[in-house]
């Protein structure tokens, strides 16, 4: 059991499970641009950062392994990747996780491992005081290091781009839900909701929108396109309670995160 993540307890919305959703479009921050390409451009050469080379290899195995993966193909190797950073394969070779290190000469690869197993280290054990290596990271570029396990990383810097990209979620979460909140007490209705949970699905890499059921967006355009209201529904509308909605949503959650909060309750 992954008792070590409780540092990473899930912020819920009634007893929802927090689902794992990281937009596959957001814009590259300014910091990350600047971890990403160093150097400069003197006498026409321009040196690419380690990372940067590393990100672009990333992009190019999962787009091949994207188009190549059927769906639940798809979904099958993520529960296998998540299993090796956060499950019990982690659990049961952590120490090996702990110590392994790079096989390169290049200080900033080593640097980088090195930092990555001290936050991960930290992190488990209940404090934040060492900096995410890859805090500055897009979510696409996180999602990219999280499912790549030719090597490229170590395991320790694929969980700690895990924990930066969890965080992340939660914190969209909990504003989604507030807003939710609000829409239903003003309206009765859940249809903003709904459409923001559908445009943030359609922003992961396939290999998260392949954890999610089947029907998950069609399900969502129902109720878009329904635009009911919960409140002047008789008694079903009435009685219905928002939260059973979060529930009902956030259970069909991409399963590492359901490992995440389970292993966090064991």
């Amino acid at each position: 059991m992954v008792g070590s993540i409780n540092a990473y307890s899930t912020a819920q919305t009634g007893n929802a499970v927090a689902f794992k959703a990281a937009s596959a479009t957001e814009p590259v921050s300014d910091a990350s641009k600047n971890q990403g390409a160093s150097g400069t451009q003197g006498g026409g050469t321009l040196t690419i950062s380690t990372l940067a080379s590393q990100l672009a290899d990333s992009a190019s195995r999962a787009e091949a392994r994207d188009t190549t993966l059927s769906r639940s193909e798809l979904a099958g190797k993520a529960n296998s990747l998540i299993d090796q950073i956060i499950g019990d394969a982690y659990q049961a070779n952590k120490a090996k996780h702990n110590n392994e290190v790079p096989k390169t000469d290049d200080p900033e690869l080593l640097a980088r491992a090195k930092q990555a197993t001290e936050f991960v280290t930290s992190s488990d054990s209940g404090s934040r005081s060492v900096k995410n290596p890859f805090g500055s990271l897009s979510t696409e570029q996180l999602s990219h290091i999280i499912y790549d396990d030719s090597g490229n990383y170590t395991v320790n810097e694929r969980r700690a781009a895990y924990y930066e990209s969890y965080d992340r979620e939660q914190v969209w979460r909990v504003k989604v839900a507030a807003q939710a909140m609000d829409e239903y007490n003003r309206t009765g209705k859940m249809t903003n909701f709904f459409s923001a949970v559908l445009d943030h699905f359609k922003e992961l890499p396939a290999i998260e929108q392949a954890q999610y059921p089947q029907n998950y967006a069609s399900d969502l355009e129902s109720k878009i396109n329904l635009d009911f209201n919960y409140l002047t529904h008789q008694a079903e509308g009435k009685s219905e309670n928002p939260m059973n909605l979060f529930e009902t949503l956030f259970a069909q959650s991409p399963l590492q995160t359901d490992k995440l909060s389970q292993r966090k309750r064991n």
